[in-house]
C-alpha cells in the first residue's frame, strides 16, 4: 500500500479525535446514547437492504447472474470500501473479483463493475443536484451553493469523458497493440480487447442501463432515511428535505475527498459545517457521523472475514490437489527430476 493513503488516513483520525475532544467527547457520547442501540440496529437494518437492493441494480447489467451472486459481491464491494483501509478503488476490485469468484467470468465481471460504479456516479450527481436544490429552497442566501454548483459541472464533466473512455478510447489501445505487433503486448492487447467487448456489450442494452441509474438515484435519496431515523430517535428531528440537503453534500465532499480512506475526519467536519446550518448541534453532528462509521463495520468486517474465509479455502484446495497431483509422479523418476515436476505442478496457472 503507497504510504500517502496512510498519512492522509493518520491526519484525518487526528482531526476526527480533535473534532470530537473540542467539542467534549462526554456531549458526543452523550448524543450517542441518545440514539441509543435500538436506533444503531434499524440504522443497519436500512442500510443492509440499500445495499441489496444497489446489488440488483448492479445485477440489471448482468442478465442471466443469479442476483444472490451480485447482491454478495456489492456487500463485498462497500464492505472493503468502508471497513478496510482501502481507497473506494479498492473496494472495487474486491466486488469484481467476489463476483468473479462466484462464477461470473472474470472480464464480464469487471466490465459489469466499471459500468456500475458510472452509473451510480451519474446518479449520485444527480442526488447532489437535488440536494442542492433543496439547500437553496430552505436557506436562499447560503454561500455552498455557488462552489457547489461549480464542482458539480466540474463532475458532470468528468463523467461524461469517463463515458467516452469507456465507449471510444480503448480503440487506441487496440490500434497501439497493432502496431507493436506480436510478442508482449499480445496478453495485454487480447485483454483489453475482451473487455472492451464486454463494456460494448454492456452499453448496448440501453434499457438496463437506465433502469440501474433510476434504482442507483432511488437508493441515494432513500439511504438519507437513516440519518432522518437517527435523529428522530435521539430527539433532535429535521426535517427529510434538510436531511437530503446535508447528507447528498456530505457524499459530494466525500467524493472530492477519494483519497482518504473512508474519508475520516473529512466526513465529520462537513456534518458539523453542514448541520450547523439546520440548527444540528456539533455533538449530534459527530454522533451521527460516528454511528454512521460503527454501522459500516458492523456490516463490513463479518462479510469480510467470510469472504476471507472463502479466499483461503480456495487456496487451500489448489494446493491440496497439487499436492496430490505431485504425489502421483512414478517413483522410478531420479529425484532431481521429481522436484522440478512437483515444482512446476504446484506453481500457478499462467494468466
Amino acid at each position: 500500500m503507497r504510504p500517502w493513503p496512510i498519512l492522509a488516513a493518520i491526519v484525518g483520525m487526528a482531526a476526527m479525535a480533535a473534532l470530537v475532544g473540542y467539542f467534549g467527547a462526554g456531549a458526543v457520547t452523550h448524543s450517542l446514547r441518545s440514539i441509543g442501540a435500538g436506533g444503531f440496529a434499524a440504522i443497519c437494518a436500512v442500510h443492509l437492504a440499500l445495499i441489496g437492493v444497489m446489488g440488483l441494480a448492479w445485477r440489471t447489467l448482468l442478465p442471466g447472474i443469479h442476483p444472490g451472486k451480485v447482491i454478495w459481491a456489492r456487500l463485498v464491494r462497500d464492505s472493503g470500501s468502508e471497513a478496510l483501509p482501502l481507497s473506494q478503488v479498492g473496494g472495487f476490485v474486491l466486488g469484481a473479483r467476489a463476483l468473479a469468484l462466484a462464477g461470473v467470468p472474470g472480464t464480464l465481471a469487471a466490465a459489469s463493475t466499471i459500468v456500475d460504479v458510472t452509473l451510480e456516479f451519474v446518479a449520485q450527481l444527480a442526488y447532489t443536484a437535488l440536494g442542492l436544490i433543496w439547500l437553496v429552497r430552505l436557506q436562499p442566501d447560503t454561500r455552498v451553493a455557488a462552489p457547489v454548483l461549480l464542482g458539480l459541472a466540474f463532475a458532470a464533466f468528468a463523467a461524461a469523458g469517463f463515458v467516452l473512455v469507456q465507449r471510444r478510447g480503448l480503440d487506441y489501445f487496440d490500434r497501439i497493440a497493432r502496431i507493436l505487433g506480436r510478442g508482449w503486448a499480445d496478453r495485454s492487447a487480447a485483454g483489453a480487447a475482451a473487455l472492451h467487448a464486454a463494456l460494448a456489450g454492456i452499453y448496448r442494452r440501453r434499457g438496463r442501463l437506465l433502469a440501474s441509474c433510476a434504482v442507483h438515484l432511488t437508493c441515494w435519496i432513500t439511504s438519507a432515511i437513516e440519518v432522518w431515523l437517527a435523529l428522530r430517535i435521539a430527539g433532535q428531528p429535521l426535517s427529510f428535505g434538510a436531511v437530503l440537503a446535508i447528507e447528498s453534500l456530505v457524499y459530494a465532499i466525500r467524493t472530492v475527498a477519494f483519497a482518504v480512506p473512508q474519508a475520516v475526519g473529512i466526513q465529520e467536519g462537513a456534518y458539523i459545517v453542514l448541520g450547523a446550518g439546520f440548527g444540528l448541534t456539533p455533538d449530534m453532528a459527530l454522533a451521527v457521523s460516528l454511528v454512521k462509521r460503527g454501522r459500516d463495520l458492523a456490516i463490513g468486517l463479518p462479510v469480510i472475514a467470510i469472504w476471507q474465509a472463502i479466499e483461503g479455502n480456495r487456496l487451500w484446495r489448489r494446493r491440496a490437489a497439487a499436492m496430490m497431483r505431485a504425489s502421483q509422479i512414478p517413483a522410478e523418476i531420479p529425484a532431481e527430476i521429481a522436484a522440478e515436476i512437483a515444482a512446476e505442478i504446484a506453481a500457478p496457472p499462467p494468466k
